[in-house]
């Protein structure tokens, strides 16, 4: 695929998410129908539903040849990366789209034989939009994000973490992940993983620690961070694996090896 292909795809993708976007906000106040999957407390609605189906029709009238990794399920049974490979969450935190009706992201990542060529993270209500294109810059709302502050130290940073990492855990070493509680300035949390992810591209916040996300979850996020100099890893720093769920580290490089190195022990 070549640049000007790409180009094409991104100005596609930017059409598409606008579009999504602008409609969840048209009906945002509209009766909600509202379904759980794996547990109580992971919903899905029928605009999650609508919202994949819309980019789902649109990638197969335009794009035959594409396959499309979705959440919900209107994408294809997707078993590696070789082609072009959409990846997409149709509404990131949908609990803050319940709850809040704000805090919430649609996320698109463009992969072709692998490699993460297009990335866009869709702040809806906030009509605000982040953008990556590999190796010509990210971009909020056309205005280019520089590169990260790598003489950023930990104990000055400002880390995204869950309550679960600190409690008794079997999946992690939790009291070293209270030690960094501690030894960092602060923590935050924000219920989208896709604009977690976005705010560490902005340099808002200063790291990112998950124990599981979806491929549709960090697939333009990932591509957004790398893309201003930052690391995305799983937490034991190995690389992502965009067909299954990953834990997830992102982060600037010299944050990222003293955590990995001093603060994150997996079980």
């Amino acid at each position: 695929m070549d640049k000007k292909q790409i180009q094409a795809l991104f100005e596609q993708a930017k059409k598409w998410i606008l579009e999504a976007g602008a409609h969840i906000r048209d009906v945002i106040d509209e009766p909600l129908y509202i379904d759980t999957k794996s547990n109580p407390n992971d919903l899905v609605t029928h605009m999650d539903k609508n919202t994949e189906e819309f980019f789902a029709n649109k990638i197969k009238e335009t794009y035959p040849e594409h396959l499309m990794l979705g959440e919900e399920g209107f994408g294809d049974d997707v078993e590696s990366l070789d082609g072009t490979i959409w990846i997409i969450d149709p509404i990131d935190g949908t609990m803050n789209f319940v709850h809040q009706k704000r805090n919430f992201a649609i996320s698109i990542g463009i992969y072709h034989d692998g490699v993460g060529e297009v990335g866009l993270i869709y702040n809806v209500m906030e009509d605000v939009l982040y953008s990556v294109i590999r190796r010509q810059g990210a971009y909020k709302n056309g205005v280019e994000l520089p590169k990260l502050d790598e003489n950023r130290n930990l104990d000055t940073s400002i880390m995204v973490l869950n309550s679960y990492l600190v409690c008794e855990n079997p999946k992690i070493n939790y009291k070293k992940v209270q030690a960094l509680v501690k030894k960092i300035r602060g923590t935050r949390s924000y219920g989208s993983a896709a604009l977690e992810l976005a705010f560490v591209a902005e340099g808002c916040v200063d790291g990112y620690l998950t124990l599981k996300l979806a491929p549709w979850d960090v697939a333009a996020g990932s591509i957004l961070v790398e893309e201003v100099g930052g690391t995305v890893t799983q937490a034991n720093g190995q690389k992502l694996d965009m067909l299954t769920n990953n834990t997830v580290l992102a982060c600037n490089t010299r944050i990222h090896e003293k955590l990995i190195s001093e603060y994150i022990e997996l079980k």
